[in-house]
This record gives structure tokens, sequence and C-alpha cells, in this order.
């Protein structure tokens, strides 16, 4: 019979799949054994090889982001209460980040986020721009300014609301965020959450929505539902970057947006924003 792991164990597993993420190595598996004192579950990388077997063991991927709530270590602000001082105490952990190679391509600053750390409604979109790269605040472009009207339209400003995006460093030619960096940035962002605890979140655009739900899907799929996202509600829109391109999908969005609106208690005006 398998047995469960003793804390012990599990904390030096959770760092020793870590030390590995870190080397770019995120496949494991798991295999039964014998051995009295092995346990049953082993990590292909940290053993010598064992000898040819007639069935191999079918490979599984460990997320880094997996790997941290299975074996979560203490955070810096787990002790904190006070969400403005836990977000800094973040923001210093994260650092002048060199975790992955955005830090060589071109970044000039990380992009953390912004906003009330207290916000019932948290806005995610996908990676810092241009604009955001120079001013070191997410979504003050275009596509910031057409947020801030589209916050307006539902009866709040941007002060009341708390925004930020799955990575924190602009790629290079705004290109969409790779899997790697969206997976070794996004558990500061989890942290983010974590300490705001949002009523709602709203993620904006595909690179948001896949990679806070783990679902592949097309936007048409995404839209119009509600998520169980780690106990907060999440919906799913469109970018702001996309409406800019398509003002035809604005009416969509609104759609989304009164969504949210119903379900944080705000009045929904009669008529619909230009």
């Amino acid at each position: 019979m398998t047995e469960s792991l003793t804390p012990q164990t599990r904390r030096a597993l959770a760092e020793r799949i870590r030390y590995y993420n870190e080397l770019g190595i995120y496949d494991f598996y798991r295999r039964e054994t014998s051995h009295p004192e092995a346990g049953t579950l082993l990590i292909a990388s940290e053993f010598q090889p064992e000898p040819p077997e007639p069935m191999p063991p079918k490979p599984i991927s460990v997320p880094v982001e997996v790997a941290d709530d299975m074996f979560a270590s203490p955070k810096p602000e787990a002790a904190v209460n006070d969400p403005a001082k836990a977000l800094r105490l973040i923001r210093e952990d994260l650092g002048d980040c060199t975790r992955c190679p955005l830090h060589k391509q071109g970044r000039k600053q990380i992009v953390f986020g912004v906003g009330n750390p207290r916000a019932e409604l948290m806005f995610i979109g996908e990676a810092p721009g241009a604009d955001e790269d120079q001013q070191g605040e997410p979504f003050v472009g275009r596509a910031g300014q057409l947020l801030n009207n589209m916050i307006k339209a539902m009866g709040l400003d941007r002060g009341q609301v708390y925004i930020a995006n799955i990575i924190k460093c602009r790629p290079p030619g705004n290109r969409t965020p790779e899997r790697d960096e969206c997976e070794t940035c996004s558990p500061f962002l989890m942290r983010q959450i974590a300490v705001i605890q949002p009523k709602v979140i709203v993620a904006l655009g595909a690179v948001a929505a896949k990679t806070l739900l783990a679902v592949n899907a097309p936007m048409s799929e995404f839209r119009g539902h509600w998520y169980d996202f780690r106990g907060t509600k999440l919906a799913v829109t469109y970018h702001p970057a996309f409406l800019l391109r398509d003002p035809r999908q604005k009416k969509e969005t609104w759609k989304d947006l009164q969504m949210v609106m119903k379900e944080l208690g705000l009045t929904v005006p009669a008529k619909s924003p230009e």
C-alpha cells in the first residue's frame, strides 16, 4: 500500500523539483518500487539509468505551478496581513528578474502590476508592450486607454481595480509570450492574486485565459462562462489591443463586462457605451 509522504520528504522533493525546473527539466515519471526505503514516487532526473524494461513508464509533465501547489513552501508575504506590504515583498522577491531569457532580449524594466491591493476586480493581460516597458506600469498605451474606458463604463475607475499581466517583461517585438516564459513568470502572478484575493478576475485575451485555466480553446469557447480559479470567479473577454484592431467586437466585450458587473453588484447602464 502506498504511504503518504512525510512533510520533510515533501519539502525536500519540492526543492528538488524546483532545482530541476531551473535547469530546464520539467519531465518526471512515477513507477512502483518494492524497495522498502525508496517510497513510490521516483523522479527520472534524480537517479542513474535503470536497466531496460519491457514497457517504459509513461512520462508526465509537472509544471512549476503544480509543484508549488503540491509542495508549498512559506513565502515572504505569508506572515503579512497588509496586502500593500505583501505585494511589495513579492516585488522585492522578484528582484531584477533573470529567470527567463527575456531579461537579455531588450526589456527595459519589470512591469509588476498596479492598482488597489484590496480590489474586488482584477484584470490580467498578456504581457507589457513598448509603452508599458518604458513607464513600468501595465496598460498605459493605446490598449491601456481603451481598458480605462472599459473600466469607466462599468462605473469604476482605474484606482479601484488591480491590473497585471501573465508575464512581467516585454517580449521582443511584442510577440506572443512563449510557454516557458509564462510558466516561469506566472507563479509571481499567482502570489499577487493570493494576496489581493479579488472577487472576480477578468482574463484579457487568449494567452491570459489559456495560462490561467490551463485549457487550449478559442476565444469563442472561453467567453460567456464563469470559471473557478482557485476559489475566485474568472471570466474571459477580448484583449483591448484586439479591440483596437477589430472594433466590431466591442459589443461582445460589453456583454462580458455586464456579466462581471452583475456578479459584483454594480448597476448596469440601460444604454451600452459607445
